[in-house]
């Protein structure tokens, strides 16, 4: 026989009227998730200051006399000394905003290239159909995985003979033919990710694949292109290898390559100095980063890469 729900209600009535404890529902309690969170929490927090620290310890050490960079490696400074800014600015053959100058117009040439150039061969992948499209695809792929080492010969053998050597030209060319692999799989998979309804709404008003590509696919591609932007800005600005090759004449240097100048052969440095320019240099890429974080967040997130 089932037992009777009604019987036990009265049960429980009747305990309670003589007096005898009833039965108790046993809550979790919220303490045990609350400290993990807590823990958590603090344990993320430790690792945002371990990482911040290099960084806080270069500011702090820009501020400092160039005797006490290194005697006292705090980061409360006890005095404050700003004329290695004032030193770095002009220690060198030019004024260093002549290096800042020269890495904004490869970063802006590289933009421009990787943003027209990535974006044109990711709806060729994406939306058009040719032979050997897959296999093209492969390729482009697997160009990822080859090393700037590699290349870098080849390129420069290239280059030499061209007599660009000492110019901006083969930082910026390659970027408007679409060699970085990376923005394009980034864009391919954004445009895939749009309905073909519309390219064939488009067709039907008579649009070709030229006015497709301006007026629907890049502007829906917005997060992509953002993202394509940032990761161009912070790569190409940072980027010392390649400028240390192709740039050797001083006026064409670059703020990385010029920060590795403040370090001579004998191992004598203008330790201020050279964090003082550190600081400035890295101030665009902070400010890239600060402003575009959400637009980098949500490219990478609507692109299916995790």
């Amino acid at each position: 026989m089932r037992p009777d729900p009604a019987a036990g209600v009265h049960a429980s009535r009747a305990d309670a009227r003589h007096g005898k404890p009833t039965p108790v529902e046993h809550h979790r309690s919220p303490w045990p998730a609350r400290w993990r969170a807590f823990v958590k929490h603090v344990g993320l927090i430790t690792l945002a200051l371990i990482m911040l620290y290099p960084l806080v310890w270069l500011l702090v050490s820009s501020l400092k006399p160039s005797e006490l960079i290194f005697r006292d490696v705090s980061i409360i400074p006890t005095e404050i000394d700003t004329t290695n800014y004032t030193a770095g600015w002009t220690a060198l053959q030019y004024p260093f905003s002549r290096y800042l100058m020269n890495s904004a117009l490869i970063v802006l040439g590289s933009l421009v290239g990787n943003l027209v150039s990535c974006s044109m061969a990711a709806y060729a992948f994406a939306r058009l159909e040719f032979r050997g499209r897959q296999l093209w695809f492969a390729i482009m792929l697997m160009s990822i995985m080859l090393p700037i080492h590699v290349i870098i010969v080849p390129q420069y053998v290239l280059f030499s003979r061209l007599d660009w050597i000492n110019t901006f030209l083969p930082l910026i060319v390659p970027k408007l033919l679409a060699t970085d692999a990376f923005f394009i799989f980034l864009m391919v998979q954004f445009f895939r990710g749009i309905p073909k309804e519309l390219d064939e709404a488009a067709r039907l008003d008579g649009c070709g694949h030229g006015r497709i590509y301006l007026r629907i696919m890049l502007p829906l591609s917005m997060p992509a292109l953002a993202t394509t932007a940032i990761f161009t800005f912070i790569w190409t600005w940072n980027d010392f290898f390649s400028q240390l090759i192709f740039l050797t004449r001083p006026d064409m240097y670059t703020a990385p390559v010029a920060l590795r100048t403040f370090i001579d052969s004998t191992g004598q440095s203008s330790w201020g100095p050279m964090f003082a320019m550190s600081i400035v240099s890295l101030l665009p890429v902070f400010l890239a980063f600060l402003f575009g974080q959400k637009y980098l967040v949500k490219g990478i997130a609507t692109t299916g890469i995790k």
